[in-house]
């Protein structure tokens, strides 16, 4: 675990830098790390934005997919005999 986010802090180290360079200033070492300090904090913002659309979608999906499993699996099951059967409610009105 540690050695991921070891990778990870690299991954955003090297990114953080690809995105100094790629915006074309010359900034001394302090608005460097002002500039990168502000990288960081609104990628974090992009990052967490995106997770929740992921969440979202997922929330949205899953039961379209429960129920195509529940088909599948329905398919793929014998017939159950009547013995086996759970009980039925016994209130008449639902």
């Amino acid at each position: 675990m540690r050695q991921r986010e070891n990778l990870r802090r690299e991954t955003i180290k090297r990114e953080t830098e690809a995105a100094v360079n790629e915006s074309g200033l010359r900034l001394n070492p302090q608005e460097r790390a002002q500039f990168e300090s502000r990288y960081i904090q609104e990628r974090r913002k992009v990052e967490q934005a995106l997770r929740q659309q992921i969440e979202a979608e997922r929330h949205k999906e899953l039961p379209a997919l429960i129920q195509q499993l529940k088909k599948e699996f329905q398919i793929d099951q014998p017939a159950k005999s009547p013995a086996t059967k759970p009980a039925e409610s016994v209130n008449p009105k639902k």
